[in-house]
């Protein structure tokens, strides 16, 4: 018997169209500036504010640009990921002053 092949989480793809999904993906990038979660290129936390600004900034234009289009879920799951961006950035951005 043949052992079955060993898949990695890199290999497994991950789906598109879902918005919580994509909330998440645009909120990873926002925590990797944040310094929250290490960069798994570099293995290193690395806080780059500007570029999490950047993405904290584009997610808010979205939730404006989608009111009324999303589900109550959607978007209370939107105000919530903005809300706790905001906090860790100002959290972060004052302790660099």
């Amino acid at each position: 018997m043949e052992a079955p092949e060993r898949r990695e989480a890199g290999d497994m793809p991950l789906p598109g169209g879902h918005f919580q999904l994509f909330i998440q993906k645009l909120s990873y990038q926002a925590l990797l500036g944040l310094g929250v979660l290490e960069n798994p290129l570099t293995g290193k936390r690395e806080e780059r504010l500007d570029q999490a600004r950047g993405v904290i900034d584009d997610v808010a234009m979205l939730r404006d640009r989608t009111r009324g289009n999303l589900s109550e879920e959607e978007a209370s799951h939107l105000d919530r990921v903005i809300e706790q961006l905001e906090a860790e950035y100002a959290r972060r951005a004052g302790s660099a002053e």
